[in-house]
């Protein structure tokens, strides 16, 4: 009980750590696990036992005899389905040329010449050769998104790596369990007829069940023949059911068939695909703690050994210094991306959990039916794991700042609320250059952004994904502008410090216009205008203006002006190299003006007669 307890509280834990230092949670997980397993065992305790004992003489332990198989192979299947629930067919489609050939030609490069290489280095036979280099072509957002989140990057830079991790993931497993499969059909390694076919009814069976029940399901949740409080736990039900039952027709057939179903449900209609997707991301997280703990643990001293010389060094620059960088140069072929830019994409490639987690079942698969070299798999690919997240966590930030990707001063603009203002406003400062990017939880709102060709998020506020999207990680202001003061305050005070380093600002609310005396710091454009006065501005004039400033007493007299009338509101001032700054209410002072300043305002045209 103390150890099942303790691998709970220690994942949860490293979870934490990971979180608090901003690292990817899979480092802390497999380096708790290798202290309480084969480093424990061999310098910690004196009987020589692991203080956590996934399993003891193959028939004591926490998990004896075959259940550790079982347990990991169901946990897997979760996990594999909810990484099928993230790719997008449609993504795929749309994403850059760039993001498409690295997940194609780049995948190509890493599996046949990390085969190679583990073959000629190792003297592994093919078939686990290519298992390895199938199992170390996915990156992944959990390891991706800790190691960039605080490196303020080109925004293409930052999607390229992101659209990577998230697409490879359910891709590189597809292509892991296919491998695996082949290999499973005929354990001697002599390919006949007879195992093509066993590998064709596992291809067969597992797309077709994933396909059908993925639709079943569908069909079921969609109809709400399955009351809400127990769709998620259904839904978790219906995977491990499908994993099963795969698995009875086809041997080996499960895997393949939850992936194929996450991947169908996942482009499915389904209005509450977004909730079940969340309810098996916290059941992942859970999974992934208790796994990487047992599978670390359960490695032995003497499987580290196997790796402990030069060629493993040799196998990890090849795949690396070489196959990396060969693969995004190839990938980068025609883009518009910059040499820096692929210097910096070819360093970043960290392998991620679905590599580790996978690699450990099929190597416990692999050795329990005696395929030789199995025993290699596991700590290779953890080797690798270790090795490039080690390396990214670390120098990412540096190597970034060496090749001249870093950004020092972040200047993309978050706008809170996505109303016709927030569109309006957006506009003008996305067509003068700026990164806009516009939040709000009112769908109607992202959809008429998104039609003006602004990057809109769909997203609650008060949810912490937001803080986790690498792509705003050059955003350095934040306007919240929307018709509650709460949310806006709110927004000033869970966001400035990570998006609105320059500058975080908010309308004022209806009782603080009241009070020009007593302006917030954080006040935006006008102590005399607050979201009401926004909104009807924008109704009556929905465009945005610019004055030419001749100087600061023809400045005070356009402020003038814009206080006592209500049509025109003042935004920003734009300088003489077109840089804008916004218009702090809190500021009463004047800014100093200089030759071919102007403002820009919202609402009516200043009468010129009259100024």
């Amino acid at each position: 009980m103390i150890e099942l307890g303790g691998i709970i509280i220690l994942g949860i834990l490293a979870q934490w750590v990971a979180w608090k230092l901003k690292i990817p949670a899979i480092l802390p997980l497999i380096l708790i696990g290798l202290l309480v397993g084969p480093i424990a065992a061999e310098f910690l305790s004196t009987d020589g036992t692991k203080w956590i004992e996934p399993i003891w003489n193959g028939e004591e332990g926490l998990f004896p005899g075959e259940s550790l198989f079982y347990f990991v192979s169901l946990a897997i299947s979760i996990v594999l389905f909810e990484g099928g629930l993230t790719l997008k067919m449609g993504e795929i489609k749309n994403v850059a040329p760039a993001i498409t050939k690295l997940i194609t030609i780049g995948s190509i490069v890493t599996f046949f010449g990390a085969s190679v290489a583990a073959h000629y280095i190792f003297y592994l036979s093919w078939e686990i050769s290519f298992l390895f280099s199938a199992l170390i072509i996915v990156t992944g957002p959990t390891v991706i998104t800790p190691i960039l989140r605080n490196i303020p990057l080109k925004k293409d830079v930052s999607a390229v790596l992101k659209w990577e991790g998230i697409l490879i993931d359910p891709i590189g497993a597809l292509v892991a369990v296919l491998v695996f499969e082949f290999i499973s059909v005929d354990a001697g390694g002599e390919y006949t007829k007879t195992a093509f076919i066993e590998f064709g009814k596992i291809v067969l069976f597992g797309s077709t069940f994933g396909f059908t029940f993925a639709h079943a399901l569908n069909f079921i949740i969609n109809k709400k023949w399955v009351p809400h409080y127990l769709m998620n736990v259904f839904a978790l039900a219906a995977v491990l059911g499908v994993f099963i039952l795969a698995d009875e027709f086809a041997h080996e057939s499960g895997l393949l068939a939850v992936v194929v179903m996450g991947m169908v449900l996942g482009n499915s209609n389904s209005p509450y695909l977004k909730e079940l997707l969340y309810f098996k991301e916290s059941l992942s997280v859970l999974l992934i703690s208790i796994l990487f703990i047992l599978l670390a643990a359960n490695i032995n001293f003497d499987e580290l050994l196997l790796i402990y010389n030069w060629n493993t060094a040799i196998l990890f620059a090849v795949v690396v210094f070489i196959l990396r960088p060969l693969g995004v140069f190839l990938s980068a072929q025609g883009s518009s991306l910059k040499l820096n830019e692929k210097l910096f994409i070819s360093w970043v490639g960290p392998r991620g959990i679905v590599a580790a987690g996978i690699a450990s079942l099929f190597g416990l698969k692999l050795a329990k039916d005696g395929v030789p070299g199995a025993e290699y798999i596991t700590p290779l690919v953890f080797m690798i794991v270790l090795g490039t997240v080690l390396l990214n966590a670390t120098t990412a930030r540096v190597f970034a700042k060496m090749v001249g990707v870093f950004l020092n001063k972040s200047e993309g603009i978050l706008i809170v609320g996505a109303s016709k203002v927030s569109r309006l406003i957006g506009h003008y400062l996305e067509s003068h250059g700026r990164h806009v990017v516009l939040i709000d939880s009112n769908l109607t709102n992202i959809k008429q952004a998104k039609e003006l060709g602004l990057e809109a998020l769909s997203t609650n506020i008060y949810s912490d994904t937001l803080l986790d999207n690498i792509e705003l990680n050059d955003i350095g202001y934040l306007m919240a502008l929307t018709g509650s003061s709460d949310i806006n305050k709110y927004a000033i005070n869970k966001f400035s410090k990570q998006f609105g380093e320059n500058g975080s600002f908010r309308l004022v609310s209806t009782e603080e216009m009241k009070d020009s005396e007593n302006n917030p710091k954080e006040g935006l454009f006008s102590h005399t205008d607050d979201y009401n006065t926004l909104t009807e501005v924008t109704r009556k004039y929905p465009s945005i203006q610019e004055i030419e400033i001749k100087d600061e007493a023809h400045y005070k007299d356009l402020i003038e002006i814009t206080n006592k009338d209500k049509d025109i509101i003042p935004l920003f001032i734009k300088d003489e190299d077109d840089e804008l700054h916004i218009i702090s209410s809190y500021n009463t002072s004047i800014e100093k003006i200089g030759k071919d300043f102007k403002l820009v305002y919202l609402g009516k045209p200043f009468d010129l007669e009259k100024i």
